[in-house]
């Protein structure tokens, strides 16, 4: 084990350092006081295991677990204001420093799991009678552990263990280039438009972005980006095809060897052979422990217990979905007729195409829909369900951000305690990473004084950002999918915060497996869908009047339109990162091979052929960059525990008139959210439904249950 350098005397106002149980003061981090504080943090860590490993006194949970999960909270705390920080608030000088350390922390992680004289001082708890009297949330972090180092590496031989901490390593290296990669190919690409004519079509508010971005970029015109809240409206909204079409290949050729023809990227940006040294290298550390193939490992945390069992649930899900989706790829062909592209529909055509055929079927467009919900509406509504189902307050807060539109949130219980608090980063911007998430600032744990640490939390998304018209700044809205992805967000955060664990290692998402974590953030969605919900949280952004009846009628008859293709595409991601990882073949791997088998997956089971040009796992963030390797299929999985899960609000709601019923929130709130990760998963939804779960309710929801 490398033991970093001691500093002598650290700079104790370094902003990494000082926040000590509190909050770090995010813009006040300099890329050049990573490197002290961290270096510092991991010396602090390495006495703690030493002091664990050599101490004479038999292992206690007291003596030796919860000291060291002290100084490993310390460090993964400030490490993880670094990551968040490189997340949201990317600078040349933050990357360097941030990707300056990534391999020290991960070295140390990596010697933590391994570090065989630490395994044995666990076990010592395991069979000593002390572990009889520990709190089961206490005894799972003990078996958690146990676990966590045998998959490790601990027993390992020694002669092993160098290489499988060098794998460690390189595979944190890779996901960050990975993921470095796709957000430059993403900020990197500029479109302008200077004729307003090719405009045509486009929503009013998303021209306004397109002059503010151009604006912004010293130019004259319309600019538009990779950024999806730019791009996916050209693709939904642009009668002018070639525009459509330009930005799709620049979108579907990020980090790609594609992209310099298609998207003006740089070839360095290539994500081809970062994928294929992942696989290898995951591979290789399966194989190490005894795994036949990653997918194996990764399932040992998990609800699933076989790499059979969740091939077989993804490719009967697909056979259930194929006719539902071909369905609805019939019906988009036919109508593309009608709109004179005889010769077919074109990628760049497709979402063009479904929203014109929404909007005749339905008679609305989702732009129409949008300017109901105004942000600050939608927020005090998502407020009003959480607050009646789970007898909880929730007010703003003033805790330090890291840019001017963070906002802070604070939860107070029933008898007005503060219990937890919560950050939300609601708009996209350079130097942000696509997507959305909720990551965990400060985690729930009762600490060795008696005090309860409250949990914090992130909660990231990236909406259209308001813009600047004529010197006035237009209220924000955003797209009733983001209406969902802030629920679904709101899910996981939930989950963190209203956790009543003490144990650090099972409180909140803690421990929950992999393939159930999606529950709590799925199950929130469906209340996108309650006339009684939407009625709270809208009002339109010019008169201020609520959706009007007709009108969520016709959203709600349209809920499932083209869910068969959407359906089928998720479907191929899990399939293709399922497959990566059980049937990866490292000597045979090479150049385009994750492209092929993607296809090949793609031909299997999809209606719609996958276009020529797509790179589309070069950007597959989730599975290269976000810890959802051989893991994606948890999103499909845990929607039939959610669905089932909202099933009973449903049930509530015949008997009593209302889906927020606060009864069987409060028993949601008990058995499922409270318990975090202290116990399986299974176990908990058992509690709260009072059998295993169903998939009726899932295919129901879904519309892919055939008509009568």
């Amino acid at each position: 084990m490398n033991t970093p350098t001691p500093l002598s005397s650290p700079d104790m106002h370094n902003p990494l350092l000082s926040f000590g149980r509190g909050i770090a003061q995010y813009d006040a981090v300099r890329p050049e006081q990573i490197a002290p504080a961290i270096e510092f943090l991991l010396c602090g860590c390495e006495a703690a295991v030493t002091q664990a490993i050599d101490s004479k006194t038999p292992a206690t949970w007291h003596d030796l677990a919860e000291p060291l999960e002290d100084a490993t909270e310390q460090l993964g705390r400030s490490w993880g204001v670094v990551s968040h920080l490189n997340a949201v608030a990317d600078t040349p000088e933050l990357r360097a420093a941030y990707g300056a350390m990534l391999p020290k922390v991960t070295a140390f992680f990596a010697s933590l799991g391994q570090n065989l004289a630490l395994y044995e001082r666990y076990k010592e708890i395991k069979a000593s009678a002390e572990f009889l009297t520990l709190s089961p949330e206490q005894q799972k972090v003990i078996d958690n552990s146990l676990r966590d180092f045998r998959l490790g590496g601990a027993e390992l031989p020694d002669s092993q263990k160098p290489r499988f901490a060098a794998i460690q390593d390189e595979q944190a290296t890779l996901a960050k280039a990975f993921s470095d990669h796709v957000l430059d190919a993403t900020d990197s690409f500029v479109h302008l438009v200077t004729n307003q004519a090719d405009l045509t079509g486009l929503p009013d508010d998303v021209i306004a972005a397109a002059a503010d971005t151009a604006k912004q970029k010293g130019f004259e015109g319309w600019a538009f980006t990779l950024h999806f809240p730019s791009y996916y409206p050209v693709q939904q909204y642009a009668q002018n095809r070639s525009l459509r079409r330009l930005l799709y290949e620049a979108y579907v050729t990020r980090a790609s060897e594609l992209a310099p023809q298609y998207s003006k990227g740089k070839i360095d940006w290539d994500n081809t052979q970062n994928m294929i040294e992942q696989l290898r290298l995951r591979d290789e550390e399966a194989r190490m422990l005894g795994f036949d193939n990653y997918a194996a490992l990764s399932l040992a945390p998990k609800m699933a217990r076989a790499v059979g069992e969740v091939d077989a649930f993804l490719t009967d899900f697909a056979k259930r979905a194929k006719p539902f989706a071909k369905k609805d790829w019939d019906e988009l062909q036919a109508f593309a007729h009608t709109l004179g592209l005889v010769d077919g529909i074109e990628p760049w055509d497709m979402a063009f195409v479904s929203e014109r055929l929404k909007q005749e079927r339905y008679a609305f467009s989702e732009n129409e829909l949008k300017q109901y919900f105004p942000l600050p509406k939608v927020l005090d509504g998502l407020f009003k369900v959480i607050q009646t189902l789970f007898s909880v307050t929730i007010k703003p807060a003033s805790l330090p951000i890291w840019h001017p539109s963070v906002q802070s949130f604070e939860i107070r219980n029933a008898s007005n305690q503060a219990i937890a608090y919560f950050y939300l980063d609601p708009y996209a911007r350079s130097g942000k990473r696509g997507g959305a998430w909720m990551d965990d600032a400060r985690g729930r744990r009762l600490l060795p004084n008696g005090e309860v640490q409250a949990p914090v939390a992130y909660l990231v998304c990236n909406f259209a950002a308001p813009v600047e018209v004529n010197g006035q700044l237009l209220q924000p809205t955003i797209t009733h999918d983001d209406v969902i992805t802030l629920f679904h967000e709101s899910g996981h955060g939930l989950h963190h915060l209203l956790t009543q664990v003490g144990a650090l290692g099972v409180s909140g998402i803690n421990g929950v497996e992999w393939d159930a974590v999606e529950l709590p953030s799925q199950f929130m969605e469906n209340f996108c869908w309650e006339w009684e919900v939407l009625q709270q949280m809208t009002a339109h952004v010019d008169t201020g009047l609520p959706l009007p009846r007709d009108l969520y009628d016709k959203m709600l008859a349209a809920k499932n339109f083209q869910n068969g293709l959407t359906t089928m595409r998720q479907l191929v991601f899990s399939l293709t990162d399922w497959r990566l990882h059980s049937q990866f073949d490292s000597p045979a791997a090479k150049g385009q091979a994750v492209l092929d088998l993607a296809r090949t997956i793609n031909n299997q089971f999809h209606v719609i052929p996958q276009a020529t040009i797509s790179r589309w796992p070069n950007t597959f963030s989730h599975i290269f960059a976000g810890g959802y390797a051989a893991g994606y299929y948890s999103y499909k999985w845990a929607e039939v525990l959610s669905a089932d899960v909202y099933s009973a609000f449903e049930e509530a709601a015949k008997l009593k008139g209302s889906v927020l019923d606060a009864e069987t929130g409060i028993r949601y709130r008990t058995e499922i959210l409270e318990v975090g990760g202290s116990r399986p998963a299974a176990e908990s939804f058992a509690a709260f439904r009072g059998r295993p779960p169903q998939i009726d309710a899932l295919l129901r929801h879904g519309g892919l249950v055939a008509q009568h």
